[in-house]
């Protein structure tokens, strides 16, 4: 049985014991994301980061490495975030120099906000996915996965 899984590319963006997240209120009420989304076709998944963080939070970043990877896979979880299985490969993220976080011109229709939201207030908000612990160890603990990307490799000559 062959299943599709979809790509996305976020950010953990933290500033002074906050992280930078991206508010929304929809049926699922208000709650809150990572800034990030889906990785388009003939794009690496560092300019989707930062495609997104601009789309979402209006500031351009500077992507660190690999923080952690998230994987919903949709039967194994009563389809409550939908059908589509989906890698969420989640990105340690510095703002550049002269940027502020604030509401894209045309954010997303449920796009209410853009907060940093301190390490200590993460219990009180709703995250999807509820992924805080693992935010919270990461920060602690600051284990990074680098990504390798084969565009950035040096050639090495096997012809004999």
């Amino acid at each position: 049985m062959h299943h599709h899984i979809r790509v996305r590319a976020g950010a953990l963006i933290i500033e002074n014991q906050s992280m930078l997240l991206i508010e929304f209120k929809d049926e699922n009420g208000l709650h809150y994301n990572l800034p990030g989304g889906g990785v388009n076709p003939g794009e690496t998944v560092i300019d989707a980061v930062q495609r997104e963080v601009m789309e979402e939070a209006s500031i351009a970043v500077e992507v660190g490495p690999l923080a952690f990877v998230y994987e919903y896979v949709p039967h194994l979880n009563d389809y409550k975030f939908g059908k589509t299985h989906a890698l969420h490969l989640m990105f340690e993220c510095t703002i550049k120099e002269g940027c502020r976080p604030k509401m894209p011109e045309h954010p997303d229709p449920n796009q209410t906000d853009v907060k940093w939201v301190k390490r200590s207030e993460l219990k009180n908000i709703i995250l999807y996915p509820d992924i805080r612990e693992h935010m919270m160890n990461y920060v602690e603990n600051k284990r990074n996965i680098d990504i390798i990307e084969q565009h950035l490799l040096e050639e090495i000559n096997i012809s004999g």
